[in-house]
């Protein structure tokens, strides 16, 4: 056997909507997102007693790599961007999407299952998960077991440096407007300061007068970053 066919049980409905600024491990950025399952996955009662458990392993699918083709070849070294997108090491060091399987792995909180109309869906907080995800498996986190300690995480030991993140006056005023109207809410709005505040240019751009664009929550996000700080433009 050189292979598996492994289902599809659910997908990630997320307001990360492109890869960029997407935060690099899970609970980072603590964003609400949810899992919309799929037949004949979509029974409460497989998740019966899951509501014990404060957090879950998502098991899911890297469904969005630009050159497929390119990434099913082996790649036997990789540049982590916590190394500065330049230096290369073994890709089983790293978790880089261009591996043999293109699974990945996530710690996120739990915060509730429960029955929408006709679907079921599993409300967590804390993904690092593009919208539209493919979900493998979904399995309760085992605080004695799987959190070690005393473990050493070589480059990635400590969480990344957050920047202070500020608001130029046009942003503010479209930020009170979308506030006002209801059309976006204050932990959107805070949710998108944690993701600028860690800094999501590729690790090898340093240009302080470049102006950004991402896409989160509906929004189109311009920014720039500086050494001291980071500053929405417009949204």
């Amino acid at each position: 056997m050189t292979g598996l066919n492994l289902p599809i049980i659910g997908y990630m409905n997320s307001p990360y909507k492109e890869k960029f600024g997407i935060p690099r491990q899970p609970n980072l950025v603590q964003v609400e997102s949810y899992i919309e399952m799929v037949e004949p996955y979509n029974d409460l009662l497989a998740f019966e007693g899951i509501e014990e458990f404060s957090h879950l392993w998502l098991v899911w699918q890297f469904h969005e790599n630009k050159k497929q083709d390119e990434a099913a070849k082996f790649r036997p070294q990789v540049r982590p961007p916590r190394l500065g997108g330049n230096k290369k090491i073994g890709v089983f060091a790293t978790r880089s999407m261009y591996r043999p399987a293109p699974i990945g792995l996530s710690v996120v909180q739990l915060k509730e299952v429960k029955k929408v109309g006709k679907s079921v869906r599993v409300y967590v907080q804390g993904s690092d998960l593009l919208d539209g995800t493919p979900i493998i498996d979904i399995k309760p986190y085992i605080q004695y077991s799987d959190a070690v300690i005393d473990a050493q995480s070589a480059y990635a030991q400590d969480e990344p440096v957050r920047k202070p993140v500020y608001w130029a006056d046009v942003a503010e005023q479209q930020k009170q407007t979308f506030l006002s109207n209801g059309n976006l809410t204050a932990q959107v709005m805070a949710e998108l300061e944690q993701v600028l505040s860690l800094d999501p240019r590729p690790a090898y751009q340093h240009d302080d007068e470049r102006v950004y664009g991402m896409l989160f929550a509906g929004l189109n996000v311009k920014f720039r970053v500086t050494e001291q700080n980071v500053e929405i433009v417009d949204i």
